[in-house]
């Protein structure tokens, strides 16, 4: 039995996992990671191998705990990978990033794949058919819009957001929400339309934090897949337990 463990930006995503299967997922604050392993143990003692990736630097005490009660795997540039990274600088690559190409190169080998992974910040990745992975994208999620119109500007509010928006807002707050998810929207299919034009047979997967608001905006057929990520780090850890 697996537990995956992603250190995000905002939050602590982890799975329990039994082979292929997601058993349970979590989603919690970072400080609360102590208490909420414990509980994740308690439940689960059959639980003996782990993953840590980490889009922060600082990871020792999870990596501690961890160790202590299971073999852990440390998700790094050196980590072996199920596809062929041609990234030119892949140390600097996302550890996140390189779970959720695991993940295509597990589900889709021989696919022409772009996914994209829409959290703090939205990015896109392309593995091509060959199972190489190419690189992508990176630009500002939907709540990094919303913070930069209200801190950038002097009388814009801070505002959440919301689903229902339409096209033409009727206050400001409706304009806000208007620009930013139909200016998102019309980006990925803009982004998506393009890479369909260089590469046939294209599949599309949506995933991340915000891809049940921003999937039923997307023109573009794609497949939503909230778990992407965790799947791709066990494949991840499973391809590499028997090394």
């Amino acid at each position: 039995m697996n537990l995956i463990i992603d250190v995000g930006n905002s939050a602590v995503k982890s799975a329990v996992f039994q082979n292929a299967k997601i058993l349970r997922s979590y989603v919690f604050p970072f400080e609360k990671f102590f208490e909420k392993f414990q509980q994740i143990k308690k439940d689960y003692p059959q639980i003996a191998f782990s993953i840590l990736s980490s889009v922060i630097k600082d990871t020792s005490e999870i990596e501690e705990i961890l160790r202590n009660e299971t073999k852990l795997f440390v998700l790094g540039e050196n980590t072996r990978l199920p596809f062929k990274n041609n990234y030119a600088s892949p140390q600097t690559l996302g550890k996140d990033r390189l779970a959720l190409v695991a993940a295509g190169a597990k589900e889709y080998s021989n696919t022409n794949l772009l996914i994209i992974d829409a959290g703090t910040c939205i990015t896109f990745d392309f593995k091509n058919d060959k199972n190489e992975y190419l690189g992508g994208a990176i630009s500002p999620g939907l709540q990094m819009r919303l913070k930069a119109l209200h801190h950038f500007t002097a009388k814009l509010p801070l505002i959440e957001l919301e689903e229902n928006i339409s096209l033409i807002g009727d206050s400001t707050q409706k304009g806000m929400l208007s620009g930013v998810l139909n200016g998102v929207a019309a980006e990925l299919d803009g982004i998506i339309d393009r890479y369909k034009a260089d590469y046939k047979y294209l599949t599309i997967i949506l995933t991340g934090g915000d891809t049940q608001i921003l999937s039923k905006r997307v023109k573009n057929g794609i497949f939503a897949n909230p778990n992407f990520l965790l799947e791709g780090l066990n494949y991840i850890l499973e391809f590499n337990k028997t090394q």
